[in-house]
Order: structure tokens, then C-alpha cells, then sequence
């Protein structure tokens, strides 16, 4: 297991949060089970849920209450060289301060209103009472080493095997438009495999694409320090003794109560009693109860035999 922040064989550097400690990131790919993820995390009543601050769409992103600097790409790119643009205002995230008036100026609609008075109160109960933040964010993945490093982050990092990742994005109709990476400099600077990706530029082949994006994401976790990469499918096919490691990693208590909605969420079958989570409130995720197994077991549909072996091969897997 990788060393958690603020032991020296990680290199970290573990923040001033409070008396709650560090504070936790849960990222991987869209689709890699980053909100079922966070949402376990939070079942112990330890940490804050914050949704997506870099999310470059309206919502859950560009909420300068939440995180009050300027997303400007999708999978935005944050390193020690542009450090001075991102660590104050995600100071102030992990801390769990609010920006109650830069919120009240970008975003007055009912639902934005709404959505201020939920975090901003969370935000603030949370800070007095000493929990942590926990960031659900899979735009946060090619940087997840700089929140290890500069904010102490305890970095879950999903990996979802490449064939159930490309029919998911298929089934929902998504596509991935490389200049988000191609116009970051520092990105390209830093992963060779980047500019690569240019041959795809504007490619109808979007099994292709989206293996490139598996592909070049799994090779930047995999030299990153200072993370902890979890399996999707070895997590949704034992969900307790998973979840007991990843409470331990990231210094919560494992509690009855916790185990208990775990159970409840991942072993949800249609008609069984009790949904453990349901998707309310203002905080829009793709999770929802569910058979973990079963999900698992389906994860290829909408493949052939054909293309999952193409995307075999494509990601080297």
C-alpha cells in the first residue's frame, strides 16, 4: 500500500486542516466509480462531500463559493510551476472555508441559491466540527500527485478495466476533445505521451479515443508517488474488506454504522429494503445504490468481442 500523507518515505507534506487532518481526493476517469467511491468514504460521517471543483461546467463546477479560482479546461492541469494559481483557493477548499459573497455574485439563480446555502452551511459545520474535506473529482486525475504533495491529500485513484471504461462512455454517448490536454503546455511538457494524442485530433473513432485517454491516464497514475490506485472491479466485488483498506489509508474509523449503509449501498438489489444512498440534494453524482457484482459483470455490454479485443489491444491490457 502507498504510504499515507505525512510519512517521509511519501515525500509529502501534510496541511494545516484543523483538527481533522488530511484531507481526502477520490479521482479516476469519469466513469471509474469516483461518486459511488466518495460517497462509501463519507458513509462514517468523517468528511464534507465536495463534488467536482473542477468541473469546468456550471454546475457542479464554476462555483467560486467552493473553489474561488478560474477552470479553464477539462482535466486542468495543476503542477508545482503554476502552483501560485491553485493553492490558495484549494487551501481554502480543503479547509472548508466558504466564499459565501463570490458565490452570491457568480451564480443567483433559485438552484444556486439553494446550492450556496447547502455547501456554505456544510462547509462551515464542518470546519467547526473538526471534519475533513473529501474532493469527488475525476478532472482532478492527471493531477493528483501536485494534491498529494502541495495539499497533503490522502489520493484514492480509481482504475476501471479499459473494456467496461470505453462501453460505459459508448452507451452514454461521450466523447473526449483533446485540446483540453493539447492546449495545456505544462501537461504537454511534462507526460511525452500527450502530443501524441494529436493523431486523434478530431478523429470520428471514438473507441480509439477513448482507449488513448485510458491509456495515457493508467501511464501518469502509474508514476505518480504518494497515491493509492484501487482497482474498480476488486472493489465492487468485495466491497467490505475493499472499503475496510481504503477507511485505513485514509484515516477514518471503520464503525458499525459505516459497514452497515456500505452493505446497504453496494448489495442493493431492485425491491430488497433499504437504498442505503439515493441521489438527492443538490450534489448531482452518477452514483446510485446498486449490486456492485452485478455491475461489474455487465460492464462490458455494448461491445462486441471484436472491439473489446480492439481495446485490448489499444491499452495494452
Amino acid at each position: 500500500m502507498t504510504p499515507p500523507p505525512g510519512d517521509e518515505s511519501a515525500g509529502l507534506i501534510t496541511p494545516t486542516t484543523g483538527r481533522g487532518g488530511s484531507p481526502v481526493l477520490v479521482t479516476g476517469l469519469p466513469r471509474s466509480g469516483t461518486s459511488w467511491v466518495g460517497r462509501m468514504l463519507a458513509a462514517g460521517g468523517e468528511l464534507v462531500y465536495v463534488n467536482e471543483p473542477l468541473n469546468p461546467q456550471h454546475p457542479p463546477g464554476r462555483c467560486p463559493g467552493v473553489l474561488d479560482a478560474r477552470v479553464t479546461h477539462r482535466f486542468q492541469y495543476i503542477c508545482d510551476d503554476n502552483t501560485a494559481d491553485w493553492l490558495p483557493a484549494f487551501r481554502d477548499t480543503v479547509g472548508l472555508r466558504y466564499h459565501w459573497l463570490a458565490e452570491l455574485r457568480a451564480n443567483r439563480s433559485p438552484y444556486d441559491l439553494a446550492r450556496l446555502l447547502r455547501y456554505g452551511t456544510a462547509f462551515t459545520l464542518g470546519r467547526l466540527s473538526g471534519r475533513r474535506a473529501l474532493l469527488d473529482d475525476p478532472f482532478a486525475v492527471l493531477s493528483a500527485g501536485w494534491f498529494a504533495r502541495r495539499l497533503g491529500c490522502r489520493v484514492i485513484a480509481l482504475v476501471r478495466d479499459p473494456v467496461s471504461f470505453v462501453a460505459s462512455w459508448r452507451r452514454l454517448g461521450w466523447t473526449v476533445d483533446f485540446h483540453e490536454l493539447l492546449e495545456q503546455p505544462l501537461l504537454v511538457r511534462d507526460h511525452p505521451e500527450v502530443p501524441a494524442l494529436r493523431a486523434l485530433t478530431g478523429s470520428r473513432d471514438h473507441l480509439a479515443r477513448a482507449a488513448a485517454l485510458w491509456r495515457l491516464t493508467r501511464s501518469v497514475l502509474d508514476r505518480t508517488p504518494g497515491i493509492l490506485l484501487t482497482s474498480y472491479e476488486s472493489l465492487a466485488a468485495d466491497p467490505v474488506p475493499g472499503f475496510r483498506r481504503l477507511y485505513a489509508y485514509a484515516a477514518l474509523r471503520w464503525t458499525p454504522a459505516a459497514e452497515r449503509r456500505i452493505v446497504r449501498a453496494c448489495c442493493h438489489h431492485s425491491g430488497s429494503p433499504g437504498t442505503g444512498f439515493a441521489w438527492s440534494g443538490l450534489s448531482r453524482t452518477a452514483y446510485r445504490p446498486m449490486d456492485s457484482r452485478q455491475a461489474i459483470a455487465h460492464g462490458a455490454r455494448g461491445l462486441s468481442e471484436q472491439e473489446a479485443a480492439r481495446v485490448r489491444a489499444l491499452t495494452g491490457t
